[in-house]
């Protein structure tokens, strides 16, 4: 793979990113003048301790990075970023005091874990990182964007090695010609998404369940967190990687060795001229609407808010995955799901609306569920059958599932399910559809634990 076909296939390194806002600029600067503030306190309590005095940190070496060739490292690598970054430069780092006299407990704690987490002391500059992995600053910005970071400038030390291996990580894959750039990014991207929501999921419930056990405030459970988080670390850690390699394995078992056959399901009833047509992924989508949710909310304090987005949410996801569907996202008062069969999607649905009506706290829902083709991307689904069942959910009356035609055309012959025709809709941006209510038949339906 050559530097140049990279280059013009995806455009990766072809030019310097937008000038990053100096706000955030600035923020992140604060931030690496804070850490570097603490470690200087560190050093303080080291050699003066009970001294009372305060330490200047000295200013880190100016440590010039070997220049790394495009032919070198076998990517689109600029054999220089003096010229190319030089509207990039780092924005003043506020003045910040360092602490004088010995760490706090709290400080030691927190960069005890910070240790631990970064894999050791924040020491090399972004260049001399973008450096050791063989890449120009360009394409290393690029990576550390798609994973979410902030934007660091030119003299903030606030980077390890274990940063600089995460890039010979990331890029590896493409220099062996097993990924292309393009790739590389966008799964970049979605781990870097995906594990912010995780972390701040998690970081909201390891609180939330200190305030209740201990009794405590919000702001002091979030400091007692930074010094219990060390003997959690590993469990999530291993439980992260243990999920991940399960749903990946479940991932390909739904998007590859079963996806010939959902194709196949899909064509009965259908004249192959339909919008969604051209897209891959034969699926069952559904939504799931709470009724009267936003004034409900604002009734509500923060506490018992909580607790009802928490039961909602743990409510869909148990239903789904005994279904065998997978919950794409939650977006407020309302859940986005899908199944590979009809009849997967009809039993999730039906079990979702009686859980609601049936719930003494929460309130009920509208449900509707298509059978139809859609696309996969970024975690998320797109096309008609996904805007088509968003349209069926707002018709649907409180405590109801409606379906369209064409799902009722691929359920009739099962006897689990009875259909009932409600009278014709225009639909923006559909015309005329056919809603159909969709009622519990023979059986019992998913069963939940």
């Amino acid at each position: 793979m050559s530097a140049e076909n990279v280059h013009h296939r995806t455009g990766l390194l072809a030019e310097e990113p937008s000038q990053v806002p100096d706000a955030v600029v600035e923020t992140a600067s604060l931030e690496a003048a804070v850490l570097d503030s603490v470690a200087a306190s560190a050093a303080a309590a080291e050699s003066m301790a009970g001294t009372g005095s305060a330490a200047e940190p000295g200013p880190p070496p100016d440590v010039e990075p070997a220049a790394h060739s495009a032919d070198a490292v076998g990517t689109d690598l600029e054999p220089s970023d003096a010229d190319a970054d030089a509207g990039d430069a780092a924005q003043p780092v506020p003045a910040v005091v360092p602490p004088t006299g010995t760490m706090s407990a709290e400080r030691f704690a927190l960069r005890a874990l910070e240790h631990r987490l970064l894999g050791g002391e924040r020491k090399l500059r972004r260049r001399e990182v973008a450096a050791g992995a063989g890449l120009s600053l360009l394409s290393a910005r690029k990576l550390w964007r798609a994973l979410g970071f902030p934007n660091i400038g030119d003299e903030d030390v606030a980077f390890t090695e274990r940063d600089q291996a995460a890039l010979n990580t990331v890029v590896g894959p493409v220099r062996a010609g097993k990924l292309t750039e393009e790739a590389a990014i966008s799964v970049t991207r979605a781990i870097g998404q995906m594990t912010d929501r995780m972390v701040v999921w998690q970081i909201e419930a390891l609180v939330e369940d200190m305030v209740h056990q201990q009794g405590v405030t919000d702001a002091e459970a979030r400091k007692r967190l930074v010094s219990e988080l060390p003997t959690l670390v590993d469990a999530l850690e291993e439980i992260l990687v243990y999920s991940w390699r399960r749903q990946l394995n479940a991932g390909v078992q739904r998007l590859a060795v079963r996806a010939e056959a959902g194709l196949a399901s899909s064509e009965e009833g259908r004249e192959g001229d339909e919008d969604d047509a051209p897209l891959p992924l034969a699926r069952a989508v559904g939504f799931a609407d709470l009724v009267s949710y936003t004034s409900l909310s604002r009734r509500m304090n923060e506490k018992t808010l909580a607790q009802l987005v928490q039961r909602f949410e743990n409510t869909c996801a148990e239903i789904i995955s005994v279904g065998g569907g997978r919950l794409v996202k939650t977006v407020g008062d309302e859940v986005l799901y899908i199944a590979e069969t009809p009849a997967a999607g009809a039993e999730i649905s039906l079990a979702l609306c009686q859980a609601f009506t049936e719930d003494e706290i929460l309130p009920e829902a509208r449900v509707a569920m298509v059978w139809g083709r859609i696309l996969s991307r970024l975690g998320d689904i797109y096309g008609p059958t996904v805007n088509l069942a968003a349209r069926l959910t707002a018709l649907a009356d409180p405590g109801t599932v409606l379906v369209d035609s064409m799902t009722a055309a691929a359920l009739e012959k099962d006897e689990r399910f009875v259909l009932l025709p409600r009278p014709a809709e225009d639909v923006r941006g559909f015309g005329e559809i056919h809603p159909v209510q969709l009622l519990r038949g023979s059986g019992r339906g998913l069963v939940l634990d």
